[in-house]
């Protein structure tokens, strides 16, 4: 009873861990890569933003008595900020520093002085120099899969303050200029890293909470991007790995497991890269085909009158069997693939193969259909990836096509003549069905005001990668105030 007890507690410690393990061991269906490169361009925007959130630092109220004078210093406020030396850089398994050296910062504020008998009032112009902060931010994976700024460690020094008094009796007490300014550095070092710890943790995460984890394509499908595991940061870039993993809305736990290769990505020359394996675009194929679209009917105006009457004479004599008075009667074709279709991934480019069930039917006016025939069409198109800001698109062209009979080889031989205008058929209305749906294109995980620009395709054994250089079409500021606006609206 002893060692049965021992067993199922091993067994209870160890199950979370073996599950962590094999949650953190799947392949990444998609792979998303910012190079140091990519760091340097939202630098610039980074400056922007640190000074903008360090104008609206609120500072107290000052008052006391030095002596014979009594003063009470109001409405601070931050001028200007010159981030001269500032750098945003990468911290090897941990996130990101965002780096303050030597720069300044311009103050005023309102003064109201008694001394003696004297009331004086007036603005004091001030400039802190020296100004260093160093910042780190330490980026996680969060309880849904999103990235996630988990902590914040900030230093901030200012290493001297200077002011200049105005007005009657500015000569007479500029010796209380050093008392004034080294109590106004103390609260200006005090309020720097609350400042940018609420800027990070608040703002920025709003921000990264509009980035895509698990959201709807269209109203058929939807694609999990969710993390599955935490960040990877070198010293050159970020790596991020996502599920990557396409769903059908009416079963979303219907899916399609991944044993597809591992994407790799080895090139850190442009600011970004997007590696997609093909699992990625085979779980989109296996959704659409729970999701039952890949399916067509093909009647009336839609059948191409050439097509309409090979059929006819094709089957004419099957026709006259069943009974002569369906001669007249319209014909269809039922389309439907019977399995997902598959995607292959070579550095010679990218296919998917579907294999389909055609049926030749006879409509009897005011009666139940009468097949003629059922036959399998096994059909290979050539998949074409392109990014359009930051939506994936595929477009596909035919690129072999073959019929053959489920019902006897002798009437494999008969459906040659089919061969061409089925194919003209496929071409005309499958091939655009299929189209209709990937050329719309899925968003990929950034934040809405970043897209990709110059992008450039390579094919791999298993997976592509897109490399690609980023445009803002938003600043930092309105990339963050559109987060917080929706989160308003919701």
């Amino acid at each position: 009873m002893f060692w049965l007890r021992m067993t199922s507690c091993l067994l209870s410690l160890l199950f979370p861990l073996v599950s962590s393990i094999m949650a953190t061991d799947q392949p990444a269906g998609c792979k998303i890569r910012i190079t140091d490169k990519g760091l340097e361009m939202l630098k610039s925007e980074t400056e922007k933003f640190v000074e903008e959130e360090l104008s609206n630092i609120s500072m107290p109220e000052m008052r006391g008595t030095e002596g014979r004078f009594q003063y009470t210093i109001t409405d601070v406020k931050i001028t200007e900020l010159n981030l001269t030396h500032a750098d945003l850089q990468f911290i090897p398994e941990v996130g990101l520093m965002f780096d303050v050296q030597n720069s300044s910062i311009s103050l005023s504020f309102h003064r109201r002085i008694l001394y003696w008998f004297f009331y004086d009032t007036g603005n004091i112009n001030a400039s802190a120099e020296g100004v260093n902060i160093n910042t780190a931010l330490n980026l996680i994976r969060d309880d849904q899969g999103r990235l996630k700024i988990n902590n914040i460690t900030c230093d901030a020094k200012v290493s001297k303050m200077r002011a200049k008094f105005s007005g009657t009796l500015g000569r007479v007490y500029d010796f209380l200029a050093s008392f004034l300014t080294t109590g106004m550095r103390f609260l200006l070092n005090q309020k720097i890293c609350p400042a940018l710890n609420h800027a990070a943790l608040v703002h920025v995460n709003s921000m990264l909470e509009t980035i895509p984890v698990r959201t709807e394509v269209d109203q058929y499908i939807g694609i999990d991007y969710s993390l599955i595991n935490d960040p990877i940061v070198t010293s050159q870039s970020l790596d991020m790995n996502f599920r990557g993993m396409f769903f059908d809305l009416s079963d979303p736990n219907d899916t399609l497991a991944n044993y597809a290769v591992d994407p790799v990505i080895r090139e850190y020359d442009r600011m970004v890269y997007l590696a997609l394996s093909e699992f990625f675009f085979d779980s989109g194929m296996f959704s659409y085909y729970r999701a039952g679209i890949f399916q067509i009917h093909i009647v009336n105006e839609k059948m191409p009158k050439d097509l309409e009457m090979l059929l006819r004479t094709t089957y004419f004599g099957t026709i006259m069997m069943l009974n002569p008075a369906l001669v007249e009667a319209p014909l269809s074709l039922q389309l439907a693939v019977n399995s997902p279709p598959k995607t292959s991934i070579k550095t010679s480019g990218a296919t998917v193969v579907m294999t389909a069930t055609v049926k030749v039917m006879v409509l009897p006016p005011g009666q139940p259909p009468v097949q003629l025939s059922s036959m399998t069409m096994e059909s290979k198109f050539n998949a074409k990836v392109s990014m359009k800001g930051k939506r994936l698109a595929v477009h596909a062209d035919l690129r072999r096509f073959k019929i053959f009979s489920n019902q006897s080889a002798l009437e494999s031989l008969a459906l040659i003549p089919l061969q061409a205008p089925l194919k003209t058929m496929l071409q005309m209305s499958v091939v655009p069905l299929i189209n209709n749906w990937t050329k719309r294109g899925v968003q990929i995980p950034l934040a809405d005001g970043m897209d990709f620009i110059e992008e450039v395709v390579e094919y791999h054994n298993g997976f592509i990668v897109i490399g690609a250089n980023l445009h803002f079409n938003k600043g930092l500021r309105e990339m963050i105030s559109g987060a917080n606006q929706t989160e308003t609206n919701m």
